[in-house]
């Protein structure tokens, strides 16, 4: 901590990273509760004791072994407090104790060993603030022009044309660009996966797990609100707000539809005919690290196994909307070769109708250069890119 951590402030957080250390609940839903719960505390305080907790569960193993194993919230605020975490004989830990891993993750982290650490340690870094550049309202420098008469400093993307990054931790909510669409918070590696799907003006597109549809609101606007996007998810809840957010970003595109999985009857009407297809499958999430820390200590190796079941299944579903000739997407926020490569691998080889086109020439025809690779999928991750840990196939259909 760079200023001293009052002692109201050190209760609160110990009880609230008591509450988080059971890993019953996402974290920040966990942490949002307890706000609402604790309505005294001030914004200052709030982001204080937010950003203490979520240290703490980014730096789990290590501040365990500056406190001792069978420390409790306590003991481990007050590690954190002290900096000890940071001050540690990095010899005395294991590796996985040093990347702030459990051991089975540190066993299986999918990078080579001398930039396996970098890539923890920026794992471990807090996430900054991307924005999208809705191109139906507005250019990027218009928008960054418009941001910084307001007091809010931001600078381009390093690769996707519309992604603007934050400085700071600025009140963007109520923001006139935010309020009218002009802008949408997405992460700038989640928008390089609606690049790679390269639709078309007129195309019709299919959202396969569309979530809160923020890529479907990209691809609408890369559309120029031509077309048809099919938003589907399983959560009526998560696609509540997308038919209002799509009005708001100038979209009639896009249609958003509750599914209730990925075999639902309603979808062979589409069978064969789609142009596109993006599947952001279900998965660990541990490509999202620096916003969600709890993922790693809240899951084990029999998830992995869990989801890969289900993201097969969901591919295989999702193929069978393309046309001969169209385009599959399948990507996840998991770096994890589990959840990816050998899913991938394994469609491809019961589907020959389908093969992998490499992604970067894909995106260098869009202008998005991204660092070499033989590898022929898209492989983000904070410390290669400064982005989310994102994996992306693209799978064409043969004529």
């Amino acid at each position: 901590m760079n200023s001293p951590f009052p002692a109201v402030l050190h209760q609160h957080t110990a009880r609230l990273l008591e509450q988080l250390l059971r890993f019953e609940h996402p974290a920040d839903a966990t942490v949002q509760q307890y706000f609402r719960k604790h309505s005294a505390l001030g914004s200052r305080d709030r982001a204080r004791v937010g950003d203490a907790v979520f240290g703490c569960l980014r730096h789990l193993r290590r501040l365990r072994h500056a406190a001792g194993e069978g420390a409790g919230a306590e003991a481990l605020v007050a590690a954190w407090a002290a900096g000890a975490w940071q001050t540690q004989d990095a010899t005395a830990l294991t590796p996985a104790e040093q990347a702030d891993l459990p051991d089975w993750l540190w066993a299986r982290w999918p990078w080579p060993a001398e930039t396996a650490m970098a890539v923890a340690e920026a794992f471990k870094q807090p996430a900054p603030l991307d924005l999208r550049v809705n191109i139906l309202k507005a250019k990027r420098e218009a928008v960054q022009a418009a941001l910084a008469a307001a007091g809010i400093e931001t600078v381009a993307g390093r690769w996707a044309p519309q992604a603007l990054r934050v400085i700071g931790k600025p009140a963007l909510q109520r923001h006139a660009l935010m309020v009218d669409g002009s802008i949408e918070v997405q992460d700038e590696g989640s928008q390089l996966l609606g690049h790679l799907l390269g639709a078309r003006r007129g195309e019709q597109i299919v959202d396969f797990c569309a979530g809160a549809g923020g890529k479907s609101l990209q691809i609408g606007a890369l559309m120029r609100n031509s077309g048809r996007v099919h938003a589907f998810d399983v959560s009526a809840g998560r696609l509540s707000e997308l038919a209002q957010r799509a009005k708001r970003a100038g979209l009639a595109n896009v249609q958003p539809m509750a599914i209730r999985d990925e075999l639902d009857a309603r979808l062979s009407r589409l069978a064969g005919k789609v142009d596109r297809v993006l599947v952001d499958a279900p998965c660990s999430g541990l490509g999202t690290l620096r916003r969600n820390p709890d993922l790693k200590w809240r899951q084990g190796p029999e998830q992995l196994a869990d989801k890969a079941a289900l993201q097969a299944s969901i591919l295989m579903a999702a193929a069978r909307l393309v046309k001969p000739g169209g385009v599959l997407v399948y990507a996840t926020c998991s770096p994890m070769a589990e959840e990816n490569e050998a899913v991938v691998e394994a469609f491809v080889a019961e589907h020959p109708a389908f093969a992998v086109e490499p992604a970067l020439p894909a995106l260098a025809k869009q202008g998005i250069d991204l660092p070499q690779s033989d590898s022929p999928y898209l492989r983000l991750d904070p410390f290669h890119h400064d982005t989310d840990g994102f994996f992306a196939a693209r799978l064409v259909r043969c004529a």
